[in-house]
């Protein structure tokens, strides 16, 4: 039986936060059906709210703390990435951004990625294509096709109605298969770790 791991990454700033509500669900469609192929599956969550002064630090003097490192680490080490934002002024809001803009660079190489958004009317769902899946291609993950919104009328009760619930459902499937043709992640990779042979950087030199 595999081991997988799922990072969570919601952007929301209010509490509670239909953000995180629509990251949870998608997490949880993600995992039950990497459990049914036979996975043993965690779900780590990166609340960025709590990390937003740590965030704007790193910005600033190129260091992360301890805490951000973590949420950083948990992203760039997981198997699967689900990545929900709200849209604010047809775009990711600038917390989403400034996460996605402090990972090492080429942490998400290959990486299978879900994206979700939510926002105060259906017009925003298209920010989820032009903007959102954009950001992940640039940065050469793999993002899954459904791309899932959620608008405030597609909530019941708090709960999704019929029509979101078959959305999370294909996302959290494509997912699944994505991670599970993939060989299990052996972490976090290491930022000083030198990507070609030190001889070879020499010999590099000498030619320039």
């Amino acid at each position: 039986m595999s081991r997988r791991t799922l990072a969570v990454v919601s952007a929301g700033l209010s509490q509670p936060s239909s953000t995180r509500l629509l990251a949870d669900q998608l997490a949880a469609a993600s995992r039950d059906e990497l459990a049914r192929r036979g996975a043993t599956v965690e779900v780590r969550s990166v609340d960025l709210r709590e990390h937003a002064h740590d965030i704007v630090n790193n910005l600033l003097t190129g260091f992360p703390s301890p805490a951000l490192r973590q949420a950083l680490d948990t992203v760039t080490g997981a198997d699967g990435l689900i990545a929900v934002t709200p849209i604010f002024t047809a775009s990711y809001n600038g917390l989403f951004k400034s996460f996605f803009d402090v990972v090492d660079a080429g942490a998400l190489v290959d990486r299978p990625v879900l994206i979700g958004a939510t926002g105060g009317t259906a017009r925003h769902s298209l920010a989820l294509e032009h903007a959102v899946r954009p950001l992940f291609a640039y940065l050469r993950a793999v993002v899954v096709p459904t791309a899932v919104f959620a608008a405030p009328e597609d909530w019941s009760g708090g709960a999704a109605d019929d029509a979101l619930r078959r959305r999370i459902l294909r996302g959290g499937a494509e997912l699944a298969d994505q991670v599970d043709r993939r060989p299990p992640s052996s972490g976090p990779a290491d930022p000083f770790a030198l990507t070609a042979d030190f001889a070879d950087l020499l010999g590099q030199g000498r030619d320039h």
